[in-house]
């Protein structure tokens, strides 16, 4: 009785704000002990007309309720509010309110997915200032709370899933249409903000969300995913980080240079047998050759050719003189010599660990270890008068670039010589699942300390009668709290087990229709054919809307050949509802 007359409210609410259009339905009735969103409840910024509540629990029975709640931040014009005397606020939806285009039943939702390094999302207690731009758009922003590696997979996804369910259970109250929802992350958040797209209502999570009590009965799918540098695909993750630079390492042992070639082996194996086509339906395939580890195929060009094609736009967008700063490896920014694209944080008092950190913060918030293996790389500093005098720096140390001046674009001699001037290894053999299991995917995937998950180096180490072997062996074995192995979870963690079809998760679950995602090229972080091949496996299942880009001198951050990346994720949600 209790449950009934809590939805009765609910839909007595929604239906004196706007009866017509915002109905109760089913997936409200759907029996869960979680109250609805108090409509007396909310707090209000003045400055930014901004209505906001906070603590909002998304889970009955939350695994750690520290974690496991969330914020959601509405533009005050699409609410009629009235004040209570305590500070907060009664409100009804607006229906004669319009925002940048949008109104209570068009608006959509963006949801922000902060952890780095697959770490830990602490949820807001207050108002937070980098919501204005969006509110500004007339999107809503939800901005959840979400437990981390140390919690080990899949418990992030998990809590981010629990928390789209949870707008929903609440959508006859709020204002905007909650499947218009696009996630946004970058590095271990753009990985997971690549599992929201990917993974909508697969059942391999059904098992962990009713552990926490989240809503049933709810899609937990997104339409669009923004990624940023993801970290993701992990099951052959070390492999490809070997094939694209571990051709850049000096110094190995016999031993440890054995386990790199063995490892790029196994990633031209692995794609030879993905099937993956081109834009023209041609197979990409690697071919060994005598020069570096399977450095040839249609792979290999296509490849190739994202990289000239980076440096391309770079030469189209970027106007000299050009003045470039240097942090080991090349970093200048677009637009104003020097300078770099904002919005590569979320601004305010209540962003995560205090202040607005910069770059080098950023890095050790995710605490990822990156110890660059080899003296190599190019650093460029100064300013370049011409295209040409840049080019001929890129050159400083042999030459890999060429460049034709009627036509302003490049071509490069290979891979391996690009890598060698920009694109450096910065984590050692195993960048992943490192041989001590001290590497923040190690914790991801461990049980409450780092564990071994990688079953492809785990059997060249086999292979090898290496003394890591065993460890490597005995935690492949393992299995989670529910019985899940680390497999499984993996599975769980790899966009392309439901997006290609060699995977036994093909077409198992909803995947977004929109995906914008952006590469820093010169990032030392995952290979290039990280996000290379999440767009290429996006093309080949059908998805029409890809919109993928590798920046020139970018490295692991919110990378974006021109502008600001806050400002161009809003114009890109935009250009997609605009399809709809």
């Amino acid at each position: 009785m209790k449950r009934q007359l809590l939805l009765l409210t609910a839909i007595a609410l929604c239906s004196s704000a706007f009866v017509g259009c915002k109905k109760a339905s089913a997936e409200q009735a759907v029996p869960s002990a979680l109250p609805y969103i108090s409509m007396d409840s909310w707090l209000y910024n003045s400055d930014d007309d901004v209505y906001y509540q906070t603590g909002l629990s998304y889970a009955t029975t939350p695994a750690d309720a520290d974690y496991e709640t969330l914020g959601i931040y509405v533009p005050g014009a699409y609410f009629d509010a009235k004040e209570n005397g305590d500070g907060t606020y009664s409100c009804t939806l607006n229906k004669n309110a319009s925002v940048a285009g949008y109104d209570i039943t068009t608006a959509p939702y963006v949801l922000l997915v902060e952890t780095p390094g697959y770490s830990a999302c602490q949820p807001p207690t207050g108002y937070v200032s980098s919501v204005k731009s969006f509110t500004d758009a007339g999107f809503i922003y939800i901005y959840p709370g979400c437990r981390g590696r140390d919690h080990g997979a899949p418990s992030g996804v998990t809590d981010l899933k629990a928390a789209i369910r949870y707008v929903r259970y609440n959508k006859a109250l709020l204002p905007g249409d909650t499947e218009r929802l696009f996630s946004f992350g970058m590095s271990g958040g753009g990985a997971q903000s690549a599992l929201l797209g990917s993974t909508g209502d697969a059942t391999e999570y059904a098992p962990y969300l009713a552990a926490i009590g989240a809503v049933e009965g709810v899609s937990d799918a997104v339409m669009g995913s923004m990624c940023w540098c993801p970290i993701t695909n992990l099951d052959y993750a070390d492999e490809a980080y070997e094939w694209n630079m571990g051709m850049t390492r000096t110094g190995l042992d016999e031993e440890t240079q054995k386990l790199s070639n063995r490892l790029a082996e196994s990633y031209a194996e692995y794609i030879n047998s993905l099937g993956l086509t081109a834009e023209d339906g041609s197979l990409l395939t690697l071919l060994p050759t005598s020069d570096g580890i399977y450095q040839g195929g249609t792979y290999y060009e296509y490849v190739k050719v994202a990289i000239e094609n980076s440096l391309n736009n770079f030469l189209s967008d970027t106007s000299f003189p050009y003045s470039a700063s240097s942090e080991g490896r090349m970093t200048g920014g677009r637009g104003t010599p020097g300078t770099r694209p904002s919005g590569d944080f979320p601004k305010g008092e209540n962003f995560p660990g205090g202040t607005k950190p910069d770059m080098a913060d950023y890095t050790q918030r995710d605490n990822i270890q990156r110890t660059a293996s080899t003296s190599l790389g190019l650093s460029l500093t100064g300013t370049y008068q011409t295209a040409q005098d840049y080019v001929d720096a890129l050159n400083t140390n042999g030459n890999w670039v060429t460049y034709d001046e009627n036509t302003n674009t490049v071509t490069i001699s290979s891979i391996g010589d690009f890598a060698k001037a920009l694109k450096n290894a910065s984590k050692s053999v195993g960048a992943f699942d490192d041989l001590n299991a001290t590497q923040g995917e190690n914790t991801l995937f461990g049980y409450g300390s780092g564990a071994h998950f990688d079953s492809t180096m785990a059997a060249i180490l086999t292979e090898m009668d290496s003394p890591y072997a065993a460890a490597y062996n005995a935690d492949i074995k393992k299995t989670d709290s529910l019985g899940t192995s680390v497999q499984d979870r993996i599975n769980m963690y790899t966009p392309l087990f439901y997006l290609n079809s060699t995977y036994a998760g093909y077409k198992t679950a909803t995947v977004a229709s929109f995906w914008r995602i952006r590469s820093g090229i010169s990032q030392g972080d995952t290979a290039l054919c990280t996000e290379l091949n999440l767009a290429l496996a996006l093309k080949n299942y059908g998805i029409t809307d890809v919109d993928f880009e590798t920046v020139w001198g970018q490295q692991h951050v919110k990378a974006e050949r021109t502008g600001d990346s806050t400002e161009n994720f809003i114009t890109w949600v935009n250009e997609c509802l605009s399809k709809k």
